[in-house]
Parts: structure tokens; C-alpha cells; sequence
């Protein structure tokens, strides 16, 4: 008996996150943007959390950021990410500076996301 009562609040509290995770691989499934690699999903989360703040992130902002690693790979990342869909670089009031922003892409990919853990919650 005690043991069905625990297992109820195990799955009462996963159960939300394990829907959520399942949605999430059904959208991931859907014809959408090319797989990120673990260092560019870093990165797309710092310019996603950066885009929400209202704050402006050039390359070179980005390249400084020690905890993405070294320089030349972070500038290599963006790169790929550009060429993927993900990001786009954006011209700024000095024409050598680029802005990292999120693409239309992303800015869909992140609301499929969203709605998914609406529809989690929810229990749909």
C-alpha cells in the first residue's frame, strides 16, 4: 500500500516532465532546422536568454565569453550555426560589428517548444 502511494507522487511529479520530454522528441522529429552539437546548443541558449533580456550580442561579445571556449571555435560555431538556420548576423551601426540574434527559425522552434510544455502541463 505504501509503496502504491509513493509510486503515485513519483509519477504525478515526472509525469508533466516526462510528456513535456516527449513532445519535445515528437517536434525534434518534425522536419525543422539541422541538429545542434552540444557547444552550439550552449550557444544558442546564451543568445536566446541574452534576446529575452533585451540585451545586444556581437561576435565579438561572443568570442570573449571564456566559458564557450577558445576564440576561434566559438567564432567557428556561430558560423555553423549561421549556415544551419539557427542564428543570423545582423549589421550594426559600425559595419564591422555584427549582432548575434536568434532566427525567424529558432524564434518558431523555441514557441513549438513552448507550446509543448503548455500541452505537458496541461496533460493533453
Amino acid at each position: 500500500m505504501r509503496r502504491e502511494s509513493s509510486n503515485n507522487k513519483v509519477r504525478g511529479g515526472a509525469e508533466v516532465y516526462l510528456r513535456f520530454l516527449q513532445l519535445a522528441d515528437a517536434i525534434r522529429g518534425l522536419p525543422s532546422l539541422p541538429p545542434l552539437d552540444p557547444l552550439e546548443e550552449r550557444i544558442l541558449a546564451w543568445v536566446a536568454r541574452a534576446t529575452r533580456a533585451g540585451e545586444r550580442l556581437s561576435v565579438r561579445d561572443m568570442m570573449a565569453k571564456d566559458e564557450l571556449g577558445a576564440p576561434a571555435t566559438i567564432h567557428g560555431r556561430l558560423k555553423s550555426m549561421r549556415e544551419k538556420g539557427w542564428i543570423v548576423l545582423a549589421d550594426t551601426e559600425d559595419a564591422r560589428r555584427k549582432q548575434v540574434e536568434l532566427s525567424d527559425a529558432a524564434l518558431r522552434h523555441f514557441g513549438q517548444l513552448s507550446r509543448a510544455v503548455v500541452k505537458a502541463a496541461k496533460g493533453a
